[in-house]
């Protein structure tokens, strides 16, 4: 179907990426019908921010939306909130509704994101026990998070410390458990990681690194975690930060091709050409990777995703990708990533890690491929520049902390 016979479009999922593609569509002069199915009963919010200063208490909820929800209606976008979209036939292009509703679509976006891991434990039904996903997650785990509790955080990625962080400035007391022999040991270097342990670490953060939870204890509420190991830590509250599955289910109902994500080309298009995916359940290839297929978490690529799936339906040029970049905020560190940093083979250093501003920079071969930037907002700016444009820099120059980064930048050579 071409772009110009494409009159009703459905966005299952209201997160970032479907609440991207309405939007973009709209502005981008679409004047068909659009409508914008969610399971939850906002309008699309942040999800970042619900670690941080929505769990800190210091933003609203109607400060994480995206948008006010008025704005739906004056756009004529038809926003079902509350509303689980259970089956898709491909063959006469309807989408079925929770009660039996079923609507037409031309084109069809799924923008169903990812769903957290539980626990999978003795005990994680338990009274107090949490998973991190959602703002009603957060409003669940409230009534607990009190100055004195004692909160184990299962999962030492960015979630598990963005929490363990905020919870150590509220008094509570901290353990987190990691299966690894150091945090966030899937998406940065041993450098990067050892010192955020150390972070936490002085900040009154314990860890149990190579730590495995057995079962949860308690009767009605959780008491405590229990170790392989036979050792048991109280709780007052658990957190699991063990990672998310992309959610997938209606995709593989409708056999769409999937793999650890709904498979899509680089128009975010699946295996059906009426059908695209986005956000956190899709796997598209990176233009600046060789065009490796990747799932990405991030704001980034939600929101990229949505403006690459709204000129496909539209029939613009393509939309010119950016490079990937992602954020933490722990404390009063602000750590900024550019680029992908898996199979790099070596890392270079700029600054010192003692002044709590540095940044690894990331190589393979003679390439910048990323940056984990702490503290450092010019050189997370620098290597989304270089990478955007093909561009290297020597690795004696990167360590030279004296000379600018804009100057660096400015003189880089081309791969």
């Amino acid at each position: 179907m071409s772009a110009g016979e494409i009159r009703r479009v459905i966005i299952i999922g209201a997160g970032q990426a479907g609440g991207e593609a309405a939007q973009r569509l709209r502005q981008g002069g679409f004047t068909g019908d659009i409508t914008l199915i969610g399971e939850e009963p906002s309008a699309p919010y942040q999800r970042p921010p619900l670690s941080k200063k929505y769990l800190a208490g210091e933003l609203s909820m109607d400060r994480l939306l995206l948008r006010p929800p008025t704005v739906y209606t004056e756009e004529g976008v038809a926003f079902l909130s509350s509303v689980r979209a259970v089956w898709i036939d491909r063959a006469s292009q309807r989408v079925r509704l929770e009660g039996g509703r079923e609507i037409p679509y031309d084109a069809l976006v799924l923008a169903t994101g990812a769903r957290p891991r539980k626990l999978p434990l003795a005990g994680a039904d338990l009274d107090g026990v949490h998973l991190f996903r959602t703002a009603a997650d957060v409003d669940a785990i409230r009534p607990r998070f009190n100055a004195g509790a004692k909160l184990i955080v299962v999962g030492a990625g960015y979630i598990g410390l963005e929490v363990a962080a905020v919870a150590r400035q509220h008094g509570l007391d901290v353990t987190v458990i990691e299966t690894a022999v150091r945090p966030l040991a899937r998406v940065t270097s041993p450098e990067v990681a050892g010192f955020f342990l150390d972070e936490h670490t002085r900040q009154g953060v314990r860890f149990v690194l190579g730590g495995q939870p057995a079962v949860i204890k308690g009767q009605a509420e959780v008491t405590g975690v229990a170790l392989t190991d036979g050792t048991e830590l109280p709780a007052d509250l658990v957190i699991s930060g063990i990672g998310i599955t992309p959610e997938t289910t209606l995709a593989q109902q409708c056999n769409l091709a999937v793999d650890n994500g709904v498979t899509t080309d680089k128009h975010c298009r699946t295996s059906d050409p009426n059908i695209f995916a986005i956000g956190d359940c899709a796997r598209r290839p990176m233009s600046y990777y060789g065009d490796r297929v990747q799932r990405l978490e991030s704001v980034h690529n939600a929101v990229e995703g949505g403006r690459i799936v709204a000129n496909a339906i539209l029939g613009k040029e393509a939309y010119a990708e950016e490079t990937p970049w992602f954020w933490s905020d722990q404390y009063d560190l602000k750590l900024q990533i550019a680029g992908l940093f898996q199979d790099y083979d070596h890392v270079v250093l700029r600054g010192a890690i003692a002044d709590r501003a540095f940044a690894a920079f990331y190589y393979k071969g003679d390439q910048i491929i990323a940056v984990d930037a702490i503290n450092k907002p010019g050189e997370f700016l620098g290597v989304k520049t270089l990478i955007q444009r093909k561009l290297t820099i020597a690795p004696a120059d990167i360590e030279d902390a004296s000379r600018p980064m804009k100057e660096l930048v400015a003189a880089a050579r081309p791969l």
